[in-house]
């Protein structure tokens, strides 16, 4: 599988890690334990399409946020994550 990243173009895939869903919310500060605990170890194991946070660490380090099928590994879309771009690395 290889990776189109907005910011460095088509990569192979073992320059990327991913990170999990995309969907769920972090819950408030004041949150209950159980909250907590949901949103810690309670995921869905989705087959078919789903938003996926990915990390490029072999690159640019951006967070990216990835449209993907699960069944067929065929992307939809990628961006980056909310409040993410690419790390600035100095010369």
């Amino acid at each position: 599988m290889r990776i189109v990243c907005p910011f460095c173009g088509e990569r192979e895939l073992g320059e990327f890690t991913y990170l999990g869903d995309a969907k769920p919310l972090r819950p408030a500060a004041g949150a209950s334990e159980d909250e907590v605990f949901d949103y810690v170890y309670l995921r869905d194991n989705i087959a078919g399409e789903t938003s996926e946070h990915w990390y490029h660490g072999g690159g640019c380090r951006a967070w990216l946020k990835i449209a993907r099928n699960t069944l067929t590994h065929e992307i939809a879309s990628i961006e980056p994550a909310a409040g993410a771009g690419a790390a600035k690395v100095d010369a």
